[in-house]
């Protein structure tokens, strides 16, 4: 099924996902790799704030390239999600409702996604440069010494992503080894 959606996202909005669903994104969504998931995860651990309300957020695992000119931003292709395993169970916890990135995810992730109502969403590898098209907007929010890997807040349009692993524990990947396995 195809959706659009307008952020933030909900958990009613992710329990009506399943795996295999086109959805077009509009709005705010954040731009994190691990070294700013690890930052996130220490400010936790030390009774502090985050640098944003982590509730209802979508965050995109890219370090974009910088802007050429006349450019929004350079090529903003998604990075191995695997990377940030270790951090996304506690920012589920805490109301992440959205991961936008490629490849597999722990088991962890899975079972954090299940209970707390998570999407997992899949960006084209290698189509940075057309997905740096969708971003209207971007501005550094915290750790700016971390250059590419700083947190970002993304205004994009028409940002078009796959569910892979839906609120219910689906998971896109294993289903179509098994379609194919069948065929």
């Amino acid at each position: 099924m195809n959706r659009t959606i307008n952020t933030p996202l909900t958990k009613e909005m992710v329990k009506e996902f399943k795996a295999g669903d086109t959805v077009t994104i509009n709005g705010i969504i954040y731009a994190a790799r691990d070294a700013a998931h690890k930052r996130m995860i220490e400010l936790i651990n030390e009774g502090k704030e985050l640098p944003l309300d982590i509730r209802n957020q979508i965050i995109y695992y890219v370090g974009p390239c910088p802007a050429r000119e006349g450019e929004v931003i350079g090529s903003a292709g998604p990075t191995t999600s695997s990377r940030m395993d270790a951090y996304s169970p506690k920012l589920i916890a805490l109301g992440q409702t959205g991961m936008i990135g490629k490849g597999l995810r722990s088991k962890e992730v899975i079972a954090s996604m299940v209970e707390h109502g998570a999407v997992y969403f899949g960006a084209i590898g290698g189509a940075g440069a057309l997905i740096s098209k969708c971003i209207a907007a971007e501005e550094v929010v915290a750790f700016p010494e971390l250059g590419p890997e700083a947190l970002r807040k993304l205004t994009v349009k028409d940002f078009q992503v796959t569910v892979i692993i839906d609120s219910y524990g689906n998971n896109l990947y294993e289903l179509g080894r098994n379609q194919y396995r069948m065929g």
